[in-house]
């Protein structure tokens, strides 16, 4: 059972490119299982029992599943995010080189491992925004699905000590090799092929968020096929599983059930549509007004509610297991990591991490426990910063991975419904103060 869900994971990432295409895919399915589309720009109605979704800037999206409602209300939210690190192409995307080549050109979107985006396939995929001939600009999906550039290694023959490591350049070793010129060539080569894949105009074509990504499918492998390979595993996996476990659940009653996918967590989620934002204070509270909650109802909802902020963890490397703690160190295939450290970048405490372990045992899911080295300076991700728009008690988890950041991360087969199942345990649940510092589950 387990093989069935990575293999279906893994295909949602295969269809995915960037964040604008988990969001369109998440969409579609939603709708298909009978959610409401809620537009920002317009007034809310809901109801109780009522299942809703809205996107922000088409790369970030809350749905939430009102459940049964009566007396005391909480909410139950799952929190992933839909980017991963990629190449992003600049306005004017062409670069010559000597006039025998043309490169596009790029900058780096989060904090990429350089080396391993080398002499693999790459495609082009993201959003354009296109004039209609009715006068409205859209944004439309763009996703060439075929290996487009390739970013070149430089012969071991002219760098000698490439093996002893090396510096990368973003502007000047990270460029990707796009085409060979046509003698009389001179005009752009990039616009031309957005506009016949658009099936539009070259002048229609006002705008555009395109990115270079990792055109490799994934791949099952391992003496038992106990792991799975795939780019942007960091973080559609957890992605995949908050939308199947909400999909899956009934909500308790009392509970509103609540997935929140941002935007921009790898370069700091300091926008419009990420973790720092006010999306979700935006939509809870909007939720709450439409469902009759006044200001004190919201702020009992609040002080009962729970948040899984859900993001990979680094597993132990089988070449360099230093770079790890000793004791508080995660494995492949060995359950749900639960992430704490004691600085907050984690927003994991003794609280919220006995609330999950309880979840996990009544679930019987594995956990296991990830804190940093004492003298490496980790990363952090939506928990701690989703908390400070929307004050809840809340837990960081994830799933073992290697070579995180890398354009083709490892992960293990199992875990993927280890996650699952947690989030509809949590999703299926109802927390309740039974006493100041008493939680009854």
């Amino acid at each position: 059972m387990y093989r069935d869900t990575a293999e279906r994971m893994l295909r949602f990432i295969d269809n995915n490119p960037t964040a604008f295409h988990v969001v369109e895919s998440m969409r579609s399915e939603f709708l298909e299982k009978g959610y409401e589309e809620l537009m920002e720009s317009r007034r809310w109605s809901l109801k109780p029992g009522g299942k809703y979704f809205v996107c922000r800037n088409g790369s970030s999206m809350i749905a939430f599943h009102t459940g049964k409602q009566g007396g005391s209300c909480h909410f139950h939210i799952t929190a992933a995010h839909t980017d991963s690190p990629a190449f992003k192409i600049k306005e004017r995307a062409e670069l010559s080189a000597g006039k025998k080549y043309v490169r596009l050109n790029t900058e780096g979107y989060g904090g990429m491992i350089c080396s391993s985006w080398m002499d693999r396939p790459l495609s082009i995929a993201g959003r354009v925004l296109v004039k209609q001939n009715d006068g409205t600009i859209s944004s439309e999906l763009l996703d060439f699905q075929r290996d487009m550039v390739l970013i070149p290694n430089v012969a071991i023959h002219m760098n000698r000590k490439i093996n002893e490591g090396f510096a990368y350049n973003k502007q000047v070793d990270m460029m990707p090799l796009f085409s060979c010129p046509e003698k009389e060539d001179g005009k752009a080569q990039l616009i031309p092929l957005i506009a016949d894949e658009l099936n539009t105009d070259e002048d229609n074509i006002l705008g555009s968020d395109l990115y270079v990504y990792n055109n490799e499918h994934p791949s099952i492998w391992g003496r038992s096929k106990e792991f799975i390979s795939a780019p942007r595993l960091d973080d559609q996996e957890c992605v995949f599983a908050a939308m199947t476990a909400l999909l899956e659940t009934e909500p308790a009653s009392g509970v509103i059930n609540v997935m929140a996918c941002f935007d921009n967590e790898e370069v700091g989620s300091g926008t419009k549509q990420g973790a720092d934002s006010t999306f979700l204070y935006d939509v809870l509270r909007r939720a709450g007004n439409a469902l009759g909650m006044d200001e004190e109802d919201y702020y009992t909802a609040l002080a009962g509610s729970f948040m899984l902020s859900a993001d990979n963890a680094h597993a132990v490397h089988p070449n360099h297991p230093e770079h790890t703690d000793t004791e508080n160190c995660v494995y492949m295939n060995e359950g749900v990591v639960i992430k704490s450290h004691a600085g907050q970048k984690y927003t994991s405490d003794g609280l919220s991490i006995a609330l999950v372990k309880e979840l996990a045992k009544r679930a019987d899911v594995p956990v296991q426990y990830f804190v940093n080295r004492s003298d490496k300076a980790g990363g952090s991700t939506l928990g701690n910063i989703s908390v400070g728009h929307v004050s809840l008690n809340a837990a960081d988890i994830g799933l073992a991975q290697l070579a995180m950041h890398s354009a083709y991360e490892t992960a293990g087969a199992e875990d993927v419904l280890h996650l699952v199942r947690l989030m509809k345990e949590f999703y299926g649940s109802a927390f309740e103060e039974a006493a100041p510092g008493r939680v009854r589950i």
